[in-house]
């Protein structure tokens, strides 16, 4: 009689913790700005990283999914290839074929099913298991419309891997650079016309809020 086999750890699989490590240098050596919010939203996050290294973290891997969007992945990582951020883009190209690209919405809205999706790296569901963080990255084709929305108790990140980004109309993010939303701020994201977007986010918040996370989009005034 077989005795089922464990899910595997970091150490079993380097591709994942090369990542980890990836995302612990962009948390580590992007700028601030000068701000102590941010500051210490990338302090927490690279603690976070470090303890799931440290206990050399479960890899529960999940199921391969594309969605329409992801035909402007192969793009996406050509492009940071050539660009500041090039390490974790290429240490993210080497798990393509191991993404599970999602919406995260019941009823995603009209025009987004061809232009967006998401895969999470770490969190409750995995790939690496933690109840702490969630890691993921989100794909947007050329012209995407990200509608507004706010995430209740979490401090979210983005950080710019690909192409350029608009939040609220305020500012251009290019990358190398980072969108910082602290808890329940409403965002909005639109998209160059030329080139898909590929960006790495991060949350931290409680356990609670972290699990009870829901996707949900405000609704425009009429």
């Amino acid at each position: 009689m077989n005795t089922p086999t464990s899910d595997p750890t970091l150490q079993d699989l380097p591709d994942w913790r090369y990542l980890l490590q990836e995302y612990d240098e962009l948390y580590r050596y992007l700028p601030a700005g000068g701000s102590d919010r941010i500051r210490s939203h990338q302090r927490k996050v690279r603690e976070a990283i470090s303890r799931l290294l440290k206990k050399n973290a479960t890899v529960s891997l999940q199921p391969r999914a594309v969605k329409p969007v992801t035909a402007h992945l192969r793009r996406a990582l050509d492009e940071g290839r050539s660009g500041t951020l090039a390490p974790v883009v290429r240490a993210l190209d080497a798990l393509d074929s191991h993404l599970s690209w999602q919406y995260g919405y019941e009823k995603v809205p009209k025009g987004l099913t061809n232009s967006y999706a998401y895969a999470e790296l770490a969190g409750m569901n995995g790939p690496v298991v933690s109840d702490e963080i969630i890691l993921g990255v989100v794909l947007f084709a050329p012209g995407c419309t990200y509608p507004a929305h706010a995430h209740k108790g979490i401090t979210e990140s983005y950080v710019c891997l690909s192409g350029a980004v608009s939040e609220n109309h305020q500012g251009v993010y290019v990358p190398g650079s980072m969108i910082f939303n602290p808890p329940d701020h409403l965002h909005r994201i639109t998209v160059g016309d030329r080139e898909p977007a590929l960006l790495a986010y991060a949350w931290i918040g409680e356990k609670a809020d972290l699990h009870e996370q829901k996707m949900v989009f405000t609704r425009p005034r009429k």
